[in-house]
Order: structure tokens, then C-alpha cells, then sequence
């Protein structure tokens, strides 16, 4: 009896296990069906993407935010969608209140007025068959203008709306349908079908992604085809737009050694002016800005002109802002008034003969940055026209609002031929404690970071070296706390005083600067030097760094003999 119902019992257990077998082996079939068919079997389905606007872009195959519109079979482009595939190098700049549209490149300056057909490029007359105009608070720029200044091109696909867009030197890889294939929304075959392609049929390739290539067919919808169903062809090179030969603002090979002149009141005697052996730029402060619509007042001397002339010196006439916040806002905020103040500087370059113009613009609010950035861009393609160098005077990089954080370095350097770093005033006429005007790590450290953070080009920077320093004094108050002056004087003025009062100056290592002191009157005199030794350190730097050149301010504080010193330093390997 136990024997029997053994085997009953084991009898029993194998039909349950055969049971449970078929059924495990029905799953691995379905499963295997179900992946079988998910992973091998396309999906039929094909959809017509839904971009939301009328023209959608599509740049690099991806889809931007904003669409296009089309008049008269020619597109025009929102602004937006521009700078976010030119990005700041080409820039187009739009004054809503006033309807100005600008677009800058090295050579021209093309303008455009909203609603109208008529412009100017580089102040001649210009015409578009479209014009630029602004719908539901954005503008739109005909495509012409986009195409002879930047070379961006565009590519309409009447069927879906799309719009695409290749920019100047853009190259694009195109390749041909192997066999029969589709255009899928994603990398997979499961995805639904965008566009059939024939054999032979061409798309653009925009990317690569793990065995398929994001393609663009002829549609202009942007999707996924296997790699293998392609066959590469040609590769199109955007055409990059002719430039006018390029401005050369300097063809000597000695660097530039420049002196500012202040011109106050009335312009030098000449005839006083000894010899400066080494200068070969002068730069007399000669234009100032008036009032807000950019009128710009003169000192320019053409005796001073004919005398640099006879010497054999270039003369880049300085305009300042005078250091007027307000006035500038003003100057700045609108292209008739910057264009205004270029006009004069034109006037002025062609009727004294002047071969640059420098820009000393200072004590600017920092929310003007950009119109200052926009005016130099303005500027600089219309002053070369006329072979007119352009430099800009710039502080070294600090916390001041209104001496500093205004000025964006770097893109005015991409506009410039010359950025000239004023390296001096480290302790200016008013700080509450005394200090070098320019001590050398300070002058150092201001030079790194222009070129290291700004990428300012070092041929492009002029260091800019006081030939003045200050008699500082230090006297104890009624309320115990030391009290801070200071007067400026030159360089012969120091000697005198040095060789009156028997002093003997010593190194000063924290500056690299000579320095005395001196009791007088109860107060205690303090003076980091401007010498010999100054002098070669600063030339010291401009080697280490291969900058331009210098710039001195200003003639009249030097001692006669510096001259000879910066012009061999300079011209040292």
C-alpha cells in the first residue's frame, strides 16, 4: 500500500510540472513574440509634427523657439532667432523707440528703418526689397541684409513651412538613401515615420547618435534614418561673404610709443617742445562732448598737426566724454547721436589730417555698457574707411561702477585696433591712504588679467605709464586720525626737490620703485618715484608680454632723458 501511493504521489507531481512547463514556455513565446515584434517589426505609424508657429526655424537640426515669416516668397527672421545662431560676434543692434536697426561687421555699418525700404550702408544709400517691422512686440529682419553682411543663408520647404538656416562657413555633410527607407521621429524603429524616402534621395546629416543619423529630408522635418540605409556625397561649405582688405593700423616695426598731450586751455608752443626721441604717436586732448544730441566741441591746432608732421609723428586726437555721466546717457542712447558725434570725428580726421582717433570716455554709469560697446562698433568701420586708427582708453579691472565694471573689455577689443591700459592712479590724487601711483606687481597683475580674462589680443594692448608722481603728506589730525593729501608733480620737479633736501632715495621692493620721505612743517612726506628704474621695469613688462607698445601721460612731467631710456627699453628683443 505505501508503495502504491508512492507512486500515485509521484505520478501527480509530474502532470502539475508539465502543466507549469507549457505554461512557462507559452510565456517565453509570447515574450519572446511580443519582443520579437517590438524590436524587429517597424512602427507604421507616420505624423506630421506640430511646431506651433507657421514657419518654424530649424538651425543644426534642432527646432528654435520662434518661427519665421515669409513675404513675398522671401523670409524674414525674428531678431532673436539671429543672435542665437550668430551669437555676439555679428551683431545686430534694434532701438525700438526710434525703429534703428544696426548691423555691425568689421566693414560696415548697415541701418534700416523699420516700415521703410530705404537705408544706408556706411552712409550710403541702401535699399531692401522687404522691409524690417515689428510684429506682436518683436522684430523681424528681412533676409538680404543677414545674407551680403553675415553670409547666413536660409532654405524654405514650401510643403511643412520650415524654414532652415547655415551660417557663413558652416559645413554641412549631405548623403544619399541607399534603399528604400524612412525618416523616424526618434533613433528607433518603433518610432512613428516623419517622411518616405526613395532611393537616391538626398538629406543634410546634422548629427550621430548610437548606429542612426539625425538627418533633415526634403520636407525640412528633422529626424532619425539608420546609418547603414545612407550613403555620404558632397559636403556644401557655406560661402563666407567678401571683406574689403583688411584695416593695418600700424606698418612700422617698432611697437608703438604714443605721449598724450593735454590741451586745456591752448595748445603747446611747439617750439618749446624738445626732443623725444622714440615717440612716433602724439595724442593731443583735443574733441569733448558738449550735449546729448553728440555735438562734440575742438581745440585741434593745425600748427600742432604740421609741427607732429615735420617730426615724423602720427597724431591720434583724443575725444573724451568730459567725464560728464549724464551726457553720456544721453550721447549714447540713440544711433543719431552717436552717428552725429562720428560724423564730426570724421570732419575733424579729414580737415587736420589726423591719422587715429583714441576714445577716452570715463565716470560712465555702468547700465550704459552696451550703447558704449555699440557705439565703438558704430564707429571704428566708419573711421577706417577714412584710414583712421581707433583706440580706446580703458582703467584696469576694479570694483568701481563708474571708473570700471562700464567697460566690457573684451568686446570693445574685438572693435579697436588699440586698447590703451592706463596703469597709473593705483592710489589717485583724493585716496584716503598714500601709495604708488603704479607700483609694478599692481601694473603686472592689471596687464595678466586684461589678456588672461579679457583675451585682449597683446598686440592690441598699449600699457599706459604715468611720467608723473605724487608728493603724498601725512599729518595727525584734531581727532587723532592721520589725515591723507596729495599734489602731482613730473619727473624733473622729484629731482629738484631730491637734490634740495640732500635725500637719497631707496628701493622700495613691495613697489619696485624708488622711494623717499621727509619731515616738513610737522607732516610726513612720502614719494614712490617715476624714474630711470620705473621706467626699464615697465618696458621690463611690455617685452615679457609682447604688447604694442606705450602709451605716457602725459608729455611736459617727463625729464628729458627718459625719453632715450623708454625708446631703448622698447626697442629691446
Amino acid at each position: 500500500m505505501e508503495t502504491v501511493r508512492l507512486q500515485h504521489r509521484h505520478r501527480r507531481r509530474g502532470r502539475g510540472t508539465t502543466w507549469l512547463l507549457l505554461i512557462c514556455i507559452a510565456g517565453i513565446v509570447l515574450t519572446g513574440g511580443y519582443f520579437g515584434w517590438y524590436y524587429y517589426i517597424p512602427n507604421p505609424e507616420r505624423i506630421v509634427p506640430d511646431y506651433n508657429v507657421e514657419h518654424p526655424i530649424v538651425y543644426e537640426g534642432e527646432v528654435l523657439d520662434y518661427g519665421a515669416v515669409m513675404e513675398g516668397g522671401s523670409a524674414k527672421l525674428p531678431i532673436r532667432a539671429v543672435a542665437q545662431v550668430m551669437g555676439s560676434d555679428e551683431p545686430i543692434h534694434y532701438e525700438a523707440e526710434s525703429g534703428s536697426v544696426i548691423m555691425t561687421t568689421s566693414d560696415k555699418v548697415l541701418h534700416l528703418q523699420t516700415g521703410s525700404l530705404a537705408g544706408t550702408v556706411n552712409l550710403e544709400p541702401y535699399e531692401v526689397a522687404f522691409a524690417a517691422d515689428e510684429q506682436d512686440g518683436e522684430l523681424y529682419i528681412p533676409i538680404t541684409p543677414l545674407q551680403e553682411l553675415y553670409g547666413l543663408q536660409t532654405y524654405y520647404h514650401e510643403v511643412s513651412g520650415v524654414v532652415t538656416l547655415v551660417t557663413a562657413g558652416q559645413s554641412v555633410q549631405h548623403a544619399e538613401a541607399a534603399r528604400e527607407s524612412e525618416i523616424r521621429s526618434g533613433p528607433s524603429i518603433r518610432e512613428p515615420v516623419l517622411e518616405q524616402l526613395l532611393t537616391g534621395q538626398e538629406v543634410r546629416i546634422w548629427a550621430s547618435e548610437e548606429g542612426w543619423f539625425k538627418v533633415q529630408g526634403s520636407t525640412g522635418h528633422t529626424g532619425y534614418i539608420p546609418e547603414g540605409d545612407v550613403r555620404l556625397t558632397t559636403i556644401e561649405q557655406v560661402p563666407v561673404p567678401e571683406r574689403g582688405e583688411p584695416f593695418v593700423p600700424w606698418d612700422k616695426e617698432e611697437r608703438i610709443n604714443l605721449t598724450w598731450e593735454a590741451v586745456y586751455s591752448r595748445n603747446p608752443d611747439t617750439t618749446a617742445i624738445g626732443q623725444m626721441p622714440g615717440v612716433n604717436v602724439v595724442s593731443p586732448t583735443w574733441f569733448e562732448l558738449v550735449d546729448g544730441t553728440g555735438q562734440i566741441s575742438s581745440k585741434a591746432d593745425p600748427g600742432y598737426v604740421a609741427w607732429a608732421r615735420n617730426r615724423g609723428y602720427q597724431v591720434w586726437a583724443l575725444f573724451s566724454n568730459s567725464f560728464d555721466p549724464d551726457l553720456t546717457t544721453e550721447a549714447l542712447a540713440t544711433y543719431e547721436s552717436r552717428l552725429t558725434m562720428i560724423q564730426q570725428l570724421i570732419s575733424y580726421a579729414r580737415t587736420y589730417q589726423l591719422q587715429g582717433i583714441n576714445i577716452d570716455f570715463e565716470n560712465v554709469y555702468t547700465e550704459d555698457k552696451e550703447n558704449l560697446i555699440q557705439f565703438v562698433r558704430e564707429l571704428t568701420p566708419l573711421l577706417h574707411k577714412h584710414e583712421q586708427v581707433v583706440s580706446i582708453d580703458v582703467t584696469p579691472k576694479s570694483n568701481s561702477e563708474m571708473w570700471s565694471a562700464f567697460l566690457d573689455r573684451e568686446a570693445l577689443a574685438r572693435s579697436v585696433d588699440y586698447m590703451m591700459l592706463m596703469a597709473y592712479d593705483e592710489h589717485w590724487a583724493s585716496s584716503p591712504v598714500a601709495g604708488s601711483v603704479a607700483s609694478l606687481p599692481w601694473v603686472e597683475h592689471s596687464v595678466r588679467r586684461l589678456l588672461e580674462e579679457d583675451r585682449v589680443p597683446p598686440h592690441k594692448l598699449i600699457l599706459g605709464i604715468p611720467l608723473y608722481t605724487r608728493i603724498w603728506t601725512e599729518q595727525q589730525g584734531e581727532d587723532g586720525q592721520v589725515q591723507v593729501s596729495s599734489r602731482a608733480i613730473g619727473m624733473e620737479t622729484a629731482d629738484q626737490l631730491l637734490a634740495e633736501r640732500g635725500l637719497q632715495p631707496i628701493l622700495d621692493e613691495a613697489t619696485g620703485q624708488h622711494y623717499v620721505e621727509y619731515e616738513e612743517d610737522g607732516a610726513r612726506k612720502r614719494i614712490w618715484l617715476e624714474d630711470g628704474t620705473s621706467a626699464r621695469a615697465r618696458m621690463a613688462l611690455v617685452r615679457k608680454y609682447d604688447l604694442g607698445g606705450i602709451a605716457s601721460w602725459q608729455r611736459g612731467f617727463q625729464k628729458p632723458q627718459i625719453w632715450e631710456v623708454l625708446h631703448q627699453e622698447l626697442q629691446r628683443p
